[in-house]
């Protein structure tokens, strides 16, 4: 079968791998998309890997089902959660598997065929396109919608959302969808307009002017109730904290290093509350299905769909800041 394959240095090929067998507990799927994740960049970009790649997002129809399976059948179509619990613990048995102390992460996803734990499965209703599967089951929605539950207060009228990749795209067309005013700040043009579309409603364009003057301008000096970090960048997150008002919260999605924060600067003297978020619990795939029956446009994060063999373009347009959420869609 088909796989996509990362050199390293940005170099992206398909290569030819044999099918996967699931062990006990897993099922193997036979992929109808996958989708391309930031996360994905740094090692596509930097040394590759020695098998495969890291994609961890994908949909598809269970094909092969392994020993010790229960409530998944081949035949199903389902989207695949990258993250695994035990099964066993307490956060596992409410469907807290990102808190499970033994989680296993499931990649390889950019191939014809992928392998994934049942448990990991969610099975998607049939009047449920393949691009939003893909979406509420993977970090596309997933990290919006549990940041999200994090933030859920009545208070929250103004969001600032600090890189606009995928995850950041989510959180604009989320934040926007629940009624809040949505400050929207990248380096790309492309990305400005298109977060516009999904809502936003002020654009800022990063690096040629001071964001931070311009954020306290429009909310009349008092900052934003909440600042999202999603670029992953150590100024970005200074940022964060600069135009989060008095008693707001900063939100890191962007995964990156050690920043120089100040307790007396940064949260004392102003009462910041700063959190993060990671994944999703996969008990939450049934509300964010509910938001996409009751409106939420999730497809519209989706702005390109390739080809398995034009992987290596696809990684090209995403890496380029001029694509929102990438699908690489097989044959059949």
């Amino acid at each position: 079968m088909k796989s996509v394959k990362f050199d390293g240095e940005s170099v992206v090929r398909i290569i030819d791998v044999p099918e996967p067998e699931p062990g006990s507990g897993e099922v193997v799927v036979a992929t109808a998309v996958s989708a391309i994740c930031g996360s994905e960049m740094d090692a596509c970009k930097g040394d590759g890997l020695a098998t495969g790649n890291n994609g961890h997002e994908a949909a598809g129809v269970v094909i092969r089902v392994g020993e010790n399976v229960t409530g998944i059948k081949v035949g199903q179509r389902v989207g695949a959660s990258a993250i695994a619990g035990c099964g066993c613990c307490s956060f596992c048995a409410r469907g807290q598997y990102t808190w499970c102390n033994d989680f296993k992460f499931y990649g390889n996803m950019h191939a014809e065929q992928f392998v994934v734990a049942a448990r990991a499965c969610h099975l998607l209703p049939d009047d449920v396109p393949w691009e939003v599967g893909v979406l509420i089951s993977g970090d596309g929605l997933g990290v919006p919608y549990h940041t999200s539950t994090r933030i859920a207060r009545d208070d929250i009228d103004t969001v600032a959302v600090f890189g606009l990749g995928p995850i950041g795209l989510g959180g604009v067309l989320l934040h926007a969808y629940l009624g809040r005013r949505v400050v929207a700040v990248d380096l790309s043009e492309y990305r400005l307009a298109y977060a516009t579309k999904l809502g936003a409603r002020w654009p800022i364009l990063a690096g040629k002017q001071d964001i931070i003057p311009q954020i306290l301008d429009l909310t009349a000096g008092q900052g934003v109730d909440v600042a999202i970090e999603a670029a992953g960048k150590p100024e970005t997150a200074k940022q964060c904290f600069a135009v989060a008002r008095k008693g707001g919260t900063v939100v890191f999605n962007g995964e990156q290093g050690e920043i120089p924060l100040s307790p007396s600067n940064d949260f004392i003297r102003r009462d910041i509350t700063a959190l993060g978020s990671w994944f999703y619990h996969f008990h939450e795939f049934g509300n964010m299905l509910k938001l996409y029956r009751n409106g939420l446009r999730v497809q519209d994060l989706v702005s390109h769909t390739y080809a398995l063999d034009e992987a290596p373009k696809a990684f090209a347009e995403f890496a380029s800041g001029k694509t929102a959420k990438v699908l690489l869609r097989m044959q059949g």
